[in-house]
Protein backbone atom coordinates (compact mmCIF):
# COMPACT_ATOMS: atom_id res chain seq x y z
CA UNK A 1 0.00 0.00 0.00
CA UNK A 2 0.74 3.39 -0.59
CA UNK A 3 -0.32 6.28 1.28
CA UNK A 4 0.62 9.01 -1.40
CA UNK A 5 -2.86 11.12 -2.03
CA UNK A 6 -4.75 8.30 -0.39
CA UNK A 7 -8.15 9.19 1.64
CA UNK A 8 -7.61 7.80 5.15
CA UNK A 9 -9.44 7.97 7.86
CA UNK A 10 -8.27 7.73 11.35
CA UNK A 11 -10.45 7.88 14.30
CA UNK A 12 -9.33 8.35 17.89
CA UNK A 13 -6.77 11.35 16.28
CA UNK A 14 -7.09 14.02 19.21
CA UNK A 15 -4.29 11.78 21.14
CA UNK A 16 -1.94 8.97 21.16
CA UNK A 17 -1.67 6.15 18.43
CA UNK A 18 -4.36 7.95 16.59
CA UNK A 19 -2.87 11.47 16.57
CA UNK A 20 0.73 9.46 15.95
CA UNK A 21 -0.36 7.24 13.12
CA UNK A 22 -2.28 10.72 11.55
CA UNK A 23 1.15 12.69 11.54
CA UNK A 24 3.20 9.88 10.17
CA UNK A 25 0.44 9.29 7.40
CA UNK A 26 0.81 13.30 6.73
CA UNK A 27 4.89 12.72 6.24
CA UNK A 28 3.77 10.42 3.21
CA UNK A 29 1.37 12.87 1.56
CA UNK A 30 -2.04 11.37 2.35
CA UNK A 31 -4.95 12.64 2.18
CA UNK A 32 -6.66 12.59 5.97
CA UNK A 33 -9.73 12.46 7.52
CA UNK A 34 -9.19 13.10 11.52
CA UNK A 35 -11.72 12.46 14.08
CA UNK A 36 -12.48 12.16 17.85
CA UNK A 37 -14.87 13.87 20.19
CA UNK A 38 -12.31 16.35 21.22
CA UNK A 39 -12.56 19.01 18.91
CA UNK A 40 -9.70 21.12 20.00
CA UNK A 41 -7.29 18.77 20.39
CA UNK A 42 -8.36 17.29 16.95
CA UNK A 43 -7.20 20.93 15.50
CA UNK A 44 -4.15 20.75 17.40
CA UNK A 45 -3.41 17.46 15.14
CA UNK A 46 -4.53 19.02 11.90
CA UNK A 47 -2.29 21.71 11.83
CA UNK A 48 0.54 19.22 12.95
CA UNK A 49 -0.39 17.25 9.80
CA UNK A 50 -0.46 19.93 7.44
CA UNK A 51 2.93 21.58 8.87
CA UNK A 52 4.27 17.29 8.10
CA UNK A 53 2.91 17.65 4.82
CA UNK A 54 -0.54 16.00 4.18
CA UNK A 55 -2.44 16.82 0.95
CA UNK A 56 -5.40 17.49 2.81
CA UNK A 57 -7.19 17.29 6.25
CA UNK A 58 -10.52 17.15 7.28
CA UNK A 59 -11.41 17.59 10.61
CA UNK A 60 -14.85 15.55 11.39
CA UNK A 61 -15.60 15.31 15.19
CA UNK A 62 -17.13 12.18 15.84
CA UNK A 63 -18.70 10.00 19.07
CA UNK A 64 -18.47 6.33 18.87
CA UNK A 65 -21.68 5.53 20.77
CA UNK A 66 -23.56 8.22 18.86
CA UNK A 67 -23.89 5.70 16.16
CA UNK A 68 -26.92 7.72 14.94
CA UNK A 69 -24.34 10.14 13.40
CA UNK A 70 -22.03 7.71 12.07
CA UNK A 71 -23.85 7.30 8.05
CA UNK A 72 -24.19 11.18 7.63
CA UNK A 73 -20.20 11.50 8.60
CA UNK A 74 -19.59 8.86 6.29
CA UNK A 75 -21.40 10.44 3.56
CA UNK A 76 -19.41 13.89 4.14
CA UNK A 77 -16.32 12.09 3.65
CA UNK A 78 -17.51 10.19 0.43
CA UNK A 79 -18.84 13.80 -0.42
CA UNK A 80 -15.44 15.61 0.06
CA UNK A 81 -13.72 13.24 -1.41
CA UNK A 82 -15.40 10.78 -3.51
CA UNK A 83 -13.38 7.56 -1.82
CA UNK A 84 -12.44 6.11 1.39
CA UNK A 85 -9.02 4.14 0.90
CA UNK A 86 -8.39 3.48 3.99
CA UNK A 87 -10.07 3.54 7.44
CA UNK A 88 -8.36 3.12 10.48
CA UNK A 89 -10.50 2.38 13.59
CA UNK A 90 -8.54 3.10 16.26
CA UNK A 91 -10.72 5.30 18.90
CA UNK A 92 -11.54 2.94 21.95
CA UNK A 93 -11.32 3.46 25.81
CA UNK A 94 -9.38 0.78 28.03
CA UNK A 95 -10.37 -0.69 31.52
CA UNK A 96 -8.84 -0.65 35.22
CA UNK A 97 -10.67 -2.90 37.41
CA UNK A 98 -11.56 -6.38 38.85
CA UNK A 99 -15.16 -8.10 37.51
CA UNK A 100 -16.16 -8.51 40.76
CA UNK A 101 -15.40 -5.06 41.35
CA UNK A 102 -16.73 -3.47 37.83
CA UNK A 103 -20.41 -2.34 37.63
CA UNK A 104 -22.35 -3.40 34.88
CA UNK A 105 -22.41 -0.42 33.20
CA UNK A 106 -19.06 0.05 32.78
CA UNK A 107 -18.84 -3.25 30.93
CA UNK A 108 -21.75 -1.89 28.28
CA UNK A 109 -19.84 1.08 28.28
CA UNK A 110 -16.62 -0.20 27.14
CA UNK A 111 -19.30 -2.67 24.61
CA UNK A 112 -20.50 0.38 23.11
CA UNK A 113 -17.78 2.10 22.48
CA UNK A 114 -15.46 -0.48 21.72
CA UNK A 115 -17.63 -2.70 19.97
CA UNK A 116 -20.65 -1.31 18.65
CA UNK A 117 -19.53 1.71 17.78
CA UNK A 118 -16.33 0.65 15.56
CA UNK A 119 -18.69 -2.15 14.04
CA UNK A 120 -21.64 0.74 13.31
CA UNK A 121 -18.95 3.04 11.57
CA UNK A 122 -17.42 0.21 9.43
CA UNK A 123 -21.18 -0.50 8.52
CA UNK A 124 -21.47 2.77 7.09
CA UNK A 125 -18.64 3.13 5.66
CA UNK A 126 -18.26 -0.58 4.07
CA UNK A 127 -21.28 -0.23 1.40
CA UNK A 128 -19.51 2.64 -0.41
CA UNK A 129 -16.46 1.11 0.00
CA UNK A 130 -17.64 -1.99 -1.75
CA UNK A 131 -19.51 0.46 -4.64
CA UNK A 132 -15.81 1.58 -5.53
CA UNK A 133 -14.25 -1.90 -5.42
CA UNK A 134 -11.52 -1.47 -3.43
CA UNK A 135 -10.61 -0.55 0.05
CA UNK A 136 -9.29 -1.34 3.57
CA UNK A 137 -10.35 -1.42 6.98
CA UNK A 138 -7.91 -1.70 9.96
CA UNK A 139 -8.68 -1.79 13.25
CA UNK A 140 -6.93 -1.19 16.18
CA UNK A 141 -7.76 -3.90 18.78
CA UNK A 142 -4.84 -4.64 21.20
CA UNK A 143 -2.81 -7.73 22.01
CA UNK A 144 -5.75 -8.42 25.05
CA UNK A 145 -8.13 -9.11 21.86
CA UNK A 146 -5.88 -12.49 21.99
CA UNK A 147 -5.30 -12.94 25.52
CA UNK A 148 -6.82 -12.70 29.02
CA UNK A 149 -4.80 -10.36 31.73
CA UNK A 150 -6.12 -9.58 35.19
CA UNK A 151 -8.33 -5.75 35.64
CA UNK A 152 -9.03 -6.25 31.86
CA UNK A 153 -11.92 -8.18 31.39
CA UNK A 154 -14.52 -6.27 29.62
CA UNK A 155 -11.84 -4.14 27.86
CA UNK A 156 -10.61 -7.57 26.87
CA UNK A 157 -14.25 -8.98 26.02
CA UNK A 158 -14.74 -5.87 23.68
CA UNK A 159 -11.36 -6.81 22.35
CA UNK A 160 -12.31 -10.39 21.58
CA UNK A 161 -15.65 -8.99 19.98
CA UNK A 162 -13.69 -7.15 17.28
CA UNK A 163 -11.34 -10.04 16.36
CA UNK A 164 -14.75 -12.28 16.10
CA UNK A 165 -16.20 -9.56 13.89
CA UNK A 166 -13.32 -8.24 11.61
CA UNK A 167 -12.13 -11.94 10.84
CA UNK A 168 -15.30 -12.88 9.77
CA UNK A 169 -15.51 -9.48 7.52
CA UNK A 170 -12.51 -10.30 5.98
CA UNK A 171 -13.85 -13.81 4.51
CA UNK A 172 -17.30 -12.08 3.54
CA UNK A 173 -15.36 -8.84 1.57
CA UNK A 174 -12.46 -9.81 -0.54
CA UNK A 175 -14.18 -10.49 -3.31
CA UNK A 176 -15.59 -6.84 -3.45
CA UNK A 177 -11.39 -6.04 -3.60
CA UNK A 178 -11.61 -5.03 0.90
CA UNK A 179 -8.77 -5.88 2.90
CA UNK A 180 -9.38 -6.09 6.60
CA UNK A 181 -6.27 -5.87 8.91
CA UNK A 182 -6.43 -6.13 12.48
CA UNK A 183 -3.56 -4.21 14.60
CA UNK A 184 -2.28 -5.65 18.32
CA UNK A 185 -0.22 -2.73 20.33
CA UNK A 186 0.52 -4.40 23.46
CA UNK A 187 2.40 -1.59 25.73
CA UNK A 188 2.64 1.77 24.30
CA UNK A 189 3.46 5.31 25.94
CA UNK A 190 0.19 7.41 25.66
CA UNK A 191 -2.44 8.43 28.08
CA UNK A 192 -4.94 5.12 27.46
CA UNK A 193 -4.31 3.97 31.39
CA UNK A 194 -5.08 7.53 32.75
CA UNK A 195 -8.41 7.64 30.64
CA UNK A 196 -9.19 3.93 31.50
CA UNK A 197 -12.15 3.39 33.37
CA UNK A 198 -12.34 1.86 37.30
CA UNK A 199 -14.76 -0.54 38.49
CA UNK A 200 -17.44 2.74 39.19
CA UNK A 201 -16.99 4.63 35.96
CA UNK A 202 -14.36 7.10 37.20
CA UNK A 203 -11.50 7.69 35.62
CA UNK A 204 -8.35 5.82 36.76
CA UNK A 205 -6.01 8.77 36.44
CA UNK A 206 -2.89 6.96 36.60
CA UNK A 207 0.18 6.46 34.03
CA UNK A 208 0.67 2.94 34.75
CA UNK A 209 4.24 1.68 34.46
CA UNK A 210 3.72 -0.52 31.84
CA UNK A 211 2.38 2.52 29.49
CA UNK A 212 5.26 4.35 31.23
CA UNK A 213 8.01 2.14 30.21
CA UNK A 214 6.09 1.42 26.43
CA UNK A 215 6.96 1.57 22.98
CA UNK A 216 7.13 5.38 21.48
CA UNK A 217 4.33 6.01 20.03
CA UNK A 218 5.92 7.45 17.10
CA UNK A 219 7.53 4.68 16.80
CA UNK A 220 4.73 2.46 16.95
CA UNK A 221 2.68 4.48 14.41
CA UNK A 222 5.91 3.61 11.96
CA UNK A 223 5.38 -0.24 12.38
CA UNK A 224 1.82 -0.27 11.82
CA UNK A 225 2.04 1.57 8.99
CA UNK A 226 4.95 -0.71 7.84
CA UNK A 227 2.72 -3.76 8.27
CA UNK A 228 -0.27 -1.84 6.27
CA UNK A 229 2.27 -1.48 3.32
CA UNK A 230 2.64 -5.11 3.53
CA UNK A 231 -1.30 -5.88 3.60
CA UNK A 232 -1.06 -7.90 6.40
CA UNK A 233 -3.73 -9.50 8.21
CA UNK A 234 -2.50 -9.14 11.96
CA UNK A 235 0.18 -6.54 13.19
CA UNK A 236 1.44 -7.43 16.67
CA UNK A 237 3.46 -4.28 18.21
CA UNK A 238 4.84 -3.89 21.41
CA UNK A 239 7.75 -5.59 23.28
CA UNK A 240 8.08 -8.38 25.41
CA UNK A 241 4.31 -8.44 26.06
CA UNK A 242 4.32 -9.82 22.59
CA UNK A 243 5.81 -12.79 23.69
CA UNK A 244 3.01 -13.60 25.55
CA UNK A 245 0.70 -13.60 23.01
CA UNK A 246 2.77 -16.47 21.30
CA UNK A 247 3.06 -18.33 24.36
CA UNK A 248 -0.98 -18.05 24.43
CA UNK A 249 -1.22 -19.31 20.35
CA UNK A 250 1.40 -22.05 20.52
CA UNK A 251 0.70 -23.29 24.36
CA UNK A 252 -2.28 -22.32 26.45
CA UNK A 253 -1.93 -23.98 29.15
CA UNK A 254 1.81 -22.64 29.82
CA UNK A 255 -0.07 -19.01 29.36
CA UNK A 256 -2.45 -19.88 31.59
CA UNK A 257 -0.34 -20.55 34.24
CA UNK A 258 1.78 -17.02 33.84
CA UNK A 259 -1.39 -15.12 33.84
CA UNK A 260 -2.13 -15.58 36.79
CA UNK A 261 0.89 -14.19 38.32
CA UNK A 262 0.41 -11.00 35.62
CA UNK A 263 1.23 -7.84 36.92
CA UNK A 264 -2.01 -5.95 35.76
CA UNK A 265 0.15 -1.99 36.35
Amino acid sequence: MDFHDKVIWVTGASAGIGAALARALANEGARLVISARREAQLEETAMDCRDAGAGAVMVLPLDLEDTASHASAAARVFAEFGAIDLLLNNAGLSQRSLAAETVLEVDRKLMEVNYIGTVSLTKSVLPMMRKQGYGTIATVTSLVGHIGTPKRTSYAASKHALHGFFDSLRSECWQDGIKVTMVCPGFIHTDVSINALTGDGSLHGVMDRGQSNGMDVDVCAQKILRGLRRERAEIWVGGKEVFAAWIERLCPPIYRYISKRIDPT
